[in-house]
């Protein structure tokens, strides 16, 4: 692997039984374009998905830009969230501040869209010039009698992870400050940012089992309900590398539980609802669930055994956010008779890895925060048939002329759940069997 930066070696490996532990966690290598992104990235995408919440970016113009409209989160009611709104901060607000601007700013849009909350996200300029966006947010909230959250995310203090972290501070400041009646075998989501409506399919699944959702964090959420989070029986966390710290922060303030779970994948999705009603402890709910997958999984079986005897043979690229979502895509692709050859995540741990090593077979590339020179080689080199990823891969699958699955977070269909699974398998066999790949150069 001679296209590998010396300080990059550690952060890649081959699975097989001498494997050596990956390096993560670490800061991108200045230079390698990593594919991560930014620390006020990594914060919008945690909280764009609270509808009834104003969202303003304290910067210039550009940062709203880059992170408009983000996720394809939808919203069961208001559609606040969708809006971008910016401070538009120019060089003469460099020179002399911009708190005036953001105070001005906050009080004509609160008084224009009544929002439940407001988040203010801090950017790379603000973070020179050193506004003191906390004094403006207590004096605004004290003015208007609402949550006036600081979001302190200037992109340069590191990746899209630390975004994700100081996301889930701005969103404790508003838990345990309501205190409504909750169901004693109650659960929160953490994590799932209702992509596509795919929060909806899986609320269906807890209310055929008998289990009430008490808040879901971040997709369709409501201020209110996150505000009464700590009532909850359990937190159930979907995606870990976003939402793994609120979930720690809770459980120490408030002695709320928490699982790690996953929505992609037959498997997955099963034990994601075996799961909760063990937790539970209730037999009547675990009759529920094991009917629900019963019923589900002899719907889909036929169906997908006509993909796997199509696609055996086919091998896939994956690289995610998440390790944990990478994991589930090894599970799910096999299950459709598709090889993993390449597994990589921006945001993996030590143990996710380790996880991926023995779910792989032998010589798949296993890579942290991976660039896009790496990745093209891995590609190539692994004569991958269709390159799972998310909107910064898919160039590089189109220039090597490679089927690309749109994993991402601003995707149009589902792919969590029973039905999600079956989405999936639709979108592989389109894309690696389609008749264009004759087409292009063999990778």
């Amino acid at each position: 692997m001679a296209y590998i930066l010396d300080e990059r070696q550690k952060q890649v490996s081959v699975a097989g039984a001498n494997a050596p532990t990956i390096e993560c966690n670490k800061v991108s290598l200045a230079g390698s374009v990593s594919q991560r992104a930014c620390v006020f990235c990594g914060s919008r995408v945690v909280l764009y998905p609270i509808v009834d919440a104003l969202h303003l970016i304290h910067g210039p113009i550009g940062c709203a830009a880059y992170t408009w409209d983000i996720r394809g989160s939808l919203s069961s009611g208001p559609e606040l969230h969708r809006l971008s709104f910016s401070t538009d901060l120019q060089e003469r607000d460099v020179i002399f501040g911009g708190e005036n601007k953001l105070y001005d700013s906050l009080i004509e849009l609160i008084d224009a869209h009544n929002p439940k909350a407001a988040f203010i996200y801090t950017t790379c300029i603000v973070g020179v010039i050193g506004d003191d966006v906390e004094r403006i947010c207590r004096q605004v909230e004290k003015e208007k009698n609402i949550p006036v959250i600081p979001v302190q995310a200037p992109g340069f203090q590191g990746s899209k992870k630390d975004g994700y972290k100081v996301a889930c501070e701005a969103i404790f400041k508003l838990v345990g400050t309501a205190d409504k009646p909750t169901p004693k075998k109650s659960i929160n989501i953490l994590g799932d940012f209702n992509l596509a409506g795919e929060l909806w399919i899986l609320l269906e699944y807890y209310k055929k089992m008998g289990v009430h959702v008490n808040a879901t964090i971040t997709g369709d959420g409501r201020i209110d309900d996150i505000r009464n989070a700590q009532n909850a029986g359990l937190n159930v966390v979907q995606c870990s590398g976003s939402m793994i710290h609120l979930a720690k922060m809770m459980k120490e303030k408030y002695g709320t539980p928490f699982m790690r779970v996953s929505y992609f994948g037959i498997e997955d999705m099963s034990d994601a609802l075996y799961d909760v009603a063990r937790f539970f402890k209730d037999d009547d709910m675990m009759a529920k669930a094991r009917q629900l997958v019963k019923e589900e999984i002899s719907r889909l079986m036929p169906e997908l055994a006509w993909y796997k005897e199509r696609l055996t043979g086919k091998k896939a690229a994956i690289y995610v956010g998440g390790a944990f979502k990478a994991i589930s895509l090894v599970k799910a692709l096999r299950l459709i008779g598709v090889q993993s050859v390449i597994v990589g995540s921006q945001t993996g741990t030590p143990e996710d890895y380790e996880l991926i090593k023995k779910l792989c077979d032998e010589g798949t590339i296993i890579v942290d925060d991976s660039n896009p020179v790496e990745l093209s080689h891995f590609v190539k080199e692994k004569h991958a048939d269709i390159f799972i990823g998310g909107v910064k891969e898919r160039p590089i699958a189109h220039k090597i002329g490679l089927g690309f699955c749109d994993h991402n977070h601003e995707r149009k269909e589902p792919l969590a759940g029973y039905e999600g699974m079956m989405n999936f398998a639709k979108e592989i066999y389109a894309t690696a069997m389609s008749p264009v790949w004759k087409f292009t150069k063999n990778p």
